[in-house]
């Protein structure tokens, strides 16, 4: 136990009350030459918000001061909320208790009243640990002494302030970035300067590259990372041909998408004599050439995932790498980690083997083309690779088997339509198209999937250092809410003493092509937890799988990279104690490291489909579309259109009663009419408006025309009334 851990484990105790810096190293007995480590290391401990420090310099745990160490969320209007470092509900924030706190920063808090046991509280933010946002990216506004950026990012409430000889050249409506010198604090906002103009709002390409440097995206690669790369020799050296197995003779071939290219999967397919299948898993071995903390490697860690952003990729890898030297290109030699799996016909995996390989791929397929061969029969297609037909059809029926097998032991499978969004030479989205998942794209999901779980249950019992992907339980709470809801709907859940992912399955497959199919999904998947990576083998809930890793993706995600890495290390020479308590570090930094930047990844490849969709909207205010309702909030309803585009109408524009929201069955009731609106429902809707800035599409519901009639002679009584009242009175 290191020193850290010591102080920690001491300060827990019951009997301890907070000591100053004196009365602490007394009990630990340190000499007064050590006295300036020791202080740093207890400012280094309070900086990580491990412990507190009072105005009166005493130290203690936060959590036994009352107090929460937390990132902060911001919000437009000012309050926010921390989300706790441990495991407990969110802390409300009001505006007046933010004390100059701004999104993003590591704050603590104390909480000042708890309600309903806690579930619900508010507090005040009594110190910033570490400031987040360093750098703003905004639209500069410009006055005769002075200028404000307002920030594109929502959540950061402040405008910063920038002094006249600041500004740098930047003009009222520039997009720019403003690196802050001063911080806010309460009722004052934070002073900054101007470091770049990025171009004027309009200009192609600002709108996503304002995304790319909101979220701190790299865009190019550092000099140092593109030269290493550039000095890659592509031939394979003759001693990995004797050592690895040769399968360049073996029938494989890569399915992906039209536009793929960084190609890190291929697949191949035997029927052994006993009859069961022989699957071969083939995974670009791209820690050949990335090894460990050299420059690829560093860089590759840094960004630990590439990003997908509609019309461009932002790379984990060079593209020497991810579509040169690593992709797996048709009929070339390249170097490859092979999983073989041996299933049966019910679908067991009863034997597997793990080999560094050297493979050459005899096609670059894509899903449409497969998917003209085994389900559309296309004569053209099929006679192009008539040489594969077999294979394809062995793949068919064994993704069956597969799928069969996941289902049966409860894996939850959301069929959610999912669209492309289209773009012209000029940026502008010109359709959004549905993504079709047919029958090639299930095949390559379960053989990557049943890869997966191979690998994981295969690492996991050999006890060495892995990073797992893992889905941890839905959140109780949210759960009952669920199942409260599909109960109402018709589709009672059999609780047991645990929660099992069948359950959730039977309820998934019950609605499956029912109007409440969409609504219940939805449901579903906001009551469960985000996947993330972890060095513990915790299991994944939404595949109902006991073991699960991501091998399968090394050129464009760190954990598939490092996870070769111990692989190839362990199949070798094995793991000495002192390697292996090594490792046991670096994967916990490339968990935690992985599943920030996956969530960063997430967030800006949805902040341009958000903005795209805006855009697209934009040009068709006023057209009426067929929508269901997708959300029910206190504040109006949000309907989903069949291209996945979500638009709000807004509480205030149901101007026909006074809506009450009803939490429980999440509907939106009227007081005098009973009119309801609930969760699935179908509605039909004008475009009203489309807020560019915030990417946010506005709709209003058209009522259909028995409504109108029944408004009409409604207004027409009124009117009636009225006329009579008036008449009376002359």
């Amino acid at each position: 136990m290191d020193i850290k851990e010591t102080l920690i484990s001491f300060m827990t105790e019951q009997a301890y009350k907070p000591m100053n810096i004196a009365e602490l190293s007394k009990v630990f007995s340190i000499k007064k030459a050590n006295m300036k480590d020791f202080t740093k290391l207890l400012s280094e401990m309070e900086k990580d918000g491990q412990i507190v420090k009072t105005r009166t310099e005493h130290y203690g745990i936060p959590e036994k001061m009352g107090i929460v160490s937390g990132k902060f969320q911001g919000h437009q209007r000012g309050f926010g909320f921390v989300i706790a470092d441990e495991e407990r509900p969110d802390i409300f924030i009001p505006a007046d208790n933010v004390n100059g706190a701004m999104n993003g920063d590591r704050v603590l808090a104390k909480i000042l009243k708890e309600v309903n046991n806690g579930k619900k509280c508010e507090g005040e933010i009594t110190r910033i640990i570490e400031r987040s946002n360093k750098t703003i990216i905004g639209t500069y506004d410009d006055s005769k002494n002075f200028g404000f950026v307002v920030a594109d990012d929502k959540r950061i409430a402040q405008d910063i302030f920038i002094p006249k000889a600041e500004r740098n050249g930047a003009k009222t409506g520039q997009i720019v970035i403003a690196e802050i010198t001063e911080w806010p604090e309460q009722r004052r906002n934070p002073e900054g300067r101007i470091v770049e103009i990025l171009g004027n709002k309009g200009d192609q390409g600002i709108d996503i590259l304002t995304i790319i440097k909101k979220h701190k995206l790299p865009e190019e690669f550092p000099a140092k990372v593109e030269a290493f790369a550039d000095n890659i020799v592509e031939k394979i050296p003759e001693e990995e041909y004797t050592r690895r197995t040769d399968l360049r003779d073996l029938q494989m071939v890569t399915i992906d998408g039209e536009d793929a290219k960084d190609l890190d999967d291929a697949v191949s397919i035997e029927i052994l004599d006993n009859g069961n299948y022989r699957l071969g898993v083939h995974i670009a071995d791209v820690s050949h050439y990335v090894k460990e903390k050299n420059p690829l490697d560093i860089e590759a860690l840094t960004r630990a995932t590439s990003v997908y952003l509609i019309d461009r990729v932002i790379p984990m890898l060079p593209k020497k790498l991810s579509n040169g030297v690593c992709s797996l290109n048709p009929k070339v030699d390249r170097l490859a980690l092979s999983c073989f799996m041996e299933i049966d016909k019910t679908g067991k995996t009863i034997d597997h083997e793990i080999v560094e390989t050297i493979i050459k791929t005899n096609e670059r397929m894509t899903y449409t083309d497969v998917t003209k061969i085994l389900r559309d029969k296309d004569a053209e297609t099929m006679e192009k690779y008539d040489y594969l037909y077999e294979d394809f059809k062995h793949m068919e029926d064994l993704c069956a088997i597969l799928n069969k097998k996941r289902m049966g032991r409860g894996a939850i499978d959301f069929d959610f339509t999912e669209c492309k969004i289209l773009l012209n030479e000029f940026g502008k989205p010109v359709d959004i198209v549905p993504y079709e998942r047919g029958i090639a794209n299930r095949v390559i999901e379960e053989f990557m999937l049943i890869a997966n779980e191979t690998v994981a249950e295969h690492m996991f019992w050999l006890n060495v250092p892995f990073v797992y992907r893992i889905h941890e339980d839905p959140d109780e709470e949210k759960l009952i809410h669920f199942s409260e809801f599909a109960h109402n709907l018709g589709y009672p859940i059999k609780w047991g003493k645990e929660i099992h992912p069948r359950m959730l399955q039977e309820v998934i497959a019950k609605v499956k092509g029912e109007k409440e199919e969409m609504v219940l999904s939805t449901l579903l998947l906001r009551s469960m937890m985000k996947a993330k990576y972890s060095p513990e083998c915790s299991g994944h809930f939404g595949l109902a799988s006991k073991y699960y890793c991501h091998f399968t993706s090394p050129i464009r995600r760190y954990p598939d990279l490092m996870i070769h890495r111990i692989i190839k290390e362990v199949i070798n020479a094995g793991l000495s104690e002192k390697r292996t308590e090594k490792l046991r570090k670096e994967v916990e930094i490339a968990s935690k490291q992985s599943s920030d930047m996956e969530r960063i990844a997430m967030e800006a490849e949805r902040e341009v489909d958000d903005l795209k969709k805006a855009e697209y909207m934009n040009e068709r205010i006023g057209q009426e579309f067929d929508g269901i309702i997708s959300s029910v909030t206190n504040f109006g309803l949000f309907i989903e259109l069949p291209n996945t585009i979500e638009g709000l109408v807004h509480m205030s524009s149901l101007d026909d009663d006074y809506y009450v929201f009803d939490e429980r069955h999440l509907t939106l009731v009227g007081e005098r009419t009973k009119n309801i609106y609930k969760l699935g429902e179908e509605v039909r809707i004008i475009v009203s408006k489309v807020d560019l800035a915030s990417h946010e599409v506005y709709f209003d519901i058209i009522k259909d025309d028995k409504d109108k009639e029944e408004k009409e002679e409604e207004y027409s009584v009124k009117d009636l009334d009225e006329l009579i009242k008036d008449d009376s009175t002359k």
